[in-house]
């Protein structure tokens, strides 16, 4: 598992994910049962998640003054994520992470605090355009 999929995890992407697995046992004992789960299975993988609702309980919680709407480090320490520079590194190259901007570690961050923010938004999170 990568670094965004932990990501992803802690913030409760994927929750649904036990919905089509259960709805897959009715589906095989029933001949018209087919079209109904695969139907609620749809909405299930779109739901929204409440990054900012999550992340600002998150924040509130913790001792420490962290900024996540400006800092991946922040990000990633208020989910309890390695945030050292090689953990990050390794989050870029995961993204795919422009080479230019991995030599340098303060641009590197920037995009990568973007990207992640743009990656949650583009998987169903409530993402604010401004800090997009």
């Amino acid at each position: 598992m990568g670094l965004f999929s932990s990501i992803l995890a802690k913030l409760g992407f994927g929750d649904d994910a036990p919905t089509p697995a259960g709805s897959a046992a009715p589906a095989s004992t029933t001949a018209g049962a087919p079209p109904a789960p695969s139907a609620s299975a749809t909405p299930a993988a779109i739901s929204q998640v409440d990054v900012v609702a999550k992340l600002e309980a998150l924040s509130a919680a913790n001792a420490q003054k962290l900024n996540w709407k400006v800092s991946i480090v922040d990000l990633m320490k208020l989910l309890g994520l390695d945030s050292s520079l090689a953990a990050r590194k390794e989050l870029a190259t995961e993204l795919g992470c422009p080479a230019d901007k991995m030599a340098d570690s303060a641009q590197m961050n920037v995009w990568l605090h973007k990207t992640v923010l743009q990656r949650l938004a583009d998987n169903g999170g409530n993402i604010p355009r401004e800090l997009l």
